[in-house]
C-alpha cells in the first residue's frame, strides 16, 4: 500500500514567543521593549503575520495527506522521510538552516512577511500554497536545483550548507593554516579566517568580502556547480602569505586546510553552534556537495 505524501511544515519561533519566553509575560515582554524605545505592536504584528501564514498552509494541505510541523531548534531531532514535500514558512534564512538535514525532498518557501523578508529562498505567498502543494506533489516537479558546499575532515568528521562554509578562530581572532588550492599550489596563512561559499551564499558575507577588495572574480549563481572562496584579512609575515586569498573551487574540486594551531572550527550558514573543531595539523577539505536542494520554482 502507497502511503499518502506529508507535508512537513517548518517554522521558528517569532521575536514575539522568545521575548515571552524570556520575560516570563508578554506585560514584561512589553515593558523590556519600551524601555529600548520599541513598540510591542510592531513584534505583535510580524507575530501575528507568521501565524496566519502558519494557518494558511496547514488549510492547504489535502485532507488524505499526512502532515508534520517541526520549530527550527528542533531540526536535528526530527526524521525527514525521503519523500516529504517540505514547506518553510518564514525567512530566506530558514531555508538555509534545513537544507544540511534533507537529501532530494522538494522544498516550497512560503514568505509569511514580504515587507520585511527579501524572498530570495521563500518567495511565494501563503495564499499561493494550495496550488504550490499540488505541483510539489507532481511527478517532477518544476524545482531549482541550489548547489551546496560540503567539508569532509581527515578523521571522518562531515558538514553540510548551502550559503558558506567559514573556516577560521572560534573566537574570529587569528587563524593559523596551510592552504592548498585544487591547483595544488600551497600557501601558509594567518588570516581571520576563510569563507568558502555556494552561489546562493554569494549574495551574502562571500559579495562581501567579493566587493571590499573590488575582486574581479566571477561570483557563481545559485544552480552552478563551483565555489567562490575569499580569505579574510590575510596578514604578510616572515612565515605567512597572502598570495593566495581568493579563487574558486570547481566540481570534482577540493579547498584544502591543515590547522596550525591548536583549534580551528568551521561551521556553515552563520551556525556556531554546530561546528567542527579542527586541531592542529589536521586537514579539512572543501568541495562541491553531492547533494543539491530542490527548491520549487
Amino acid at each position: 500500500m502507497t502511503l499518502a505524501p506529508r507535508a512537513v511544515i517548518v517554522h521558528r519561533r517569532t521575536e514575539l514567543q522568545e521575548l515571552i519566553d524570556r520575560h516570563g509575560t508578554r506585560g514584561q515582554a512589553e515593558f523590556f521593549l519600551a524601555s529600548r524605545g520599541r513598540r510591542i505592536d510592531e513584534v505583535d504584528h510580524s507575530h501575528q503575520l507568521v501565524q496566519a501564514a502558519i494557518t494558511a498552509v496547514a488549510a492547504a494541505i489535502p485532507g488524505s495527506w499526512r502532515r508534520g510541523t517541526v520549530e527550527r531548534a528542533d531540526l536535528p531531532r526530527f526524521l525527514f522521510e525521503p519523500d516529504d514535500i517540505i514547506v518553510v514558512v518564514g525567512q530566506d534564512g530558514l531555508v538555509a538552516n534545513v537544507a544540511k538535514y534533507l537529501d532530494g525532498q522538494n522544498v516550497v518557501g512560503i514568505n509569511a512577511d514580504p515587507a520585511r523578508n527579501p524572498g530570495v529562498l521563500v518567495p511565494h505567498l501563503p495564499g499561493a500554497a494550495v496550488a504550490l502543494l499540488k505541483a510539489a506533489a507532481r511527478p517532477s516537479p518544476a524545482v531549482s536545483p541550489l548547489a551546496m558546499v560540503a567539508a569532509h575532515t581527515d578523521d571522518g568528521q562531515d558538514l553540510l550548507a548551502l550559503n558558506e562554509i567559514y573556516i577560521g578562530s572560534p573566537s574570529h581572532q587569528t587563524a593559523r593554516y596551510t592552504i592548498t588550492l585544487p591547483s595544488q599550489v600551497t600557501e601558509a596563512q594567518a588570516s581571520s579566517g576563510i569563507i568558502v561559499a555556494t552561489g546562493t551564499g554569494a549574495t551574502g558575507w562571500c559579495r562581501s568580502a567579493w566587493l571590499e577588495r573590488h575582486s574581479t572574480l566571477r561570483l557563481p549563481q545559485p544552480p552552478d556547480q563551483r565555489l567562490a572562496w575569499f580569505v579574510r584579512e590575510a596578514w604578510p609575515s616572515p612565515a605567512t602569505g597572502t598570495a593566495c586569498t581568493e579563487g574558486e573551487v570547481a566540481a570534482g574540486q577540493q579547498l584544502s586546510l591543515t590547522a596550525a594551531a591548536d583549534q580551528l572550527v568551521l561551521f556553515g550558514d552563520g551556525v556556531e553552534t554546530d561546528a567542527v573543531a579542527l586541531s592542529w595539523g589536521q586537514t579539512v577539505s572543501v568541495g562541491i556537495a553531492s547533494r543539491t536542494l530542490n527548491l520549487l520554482s
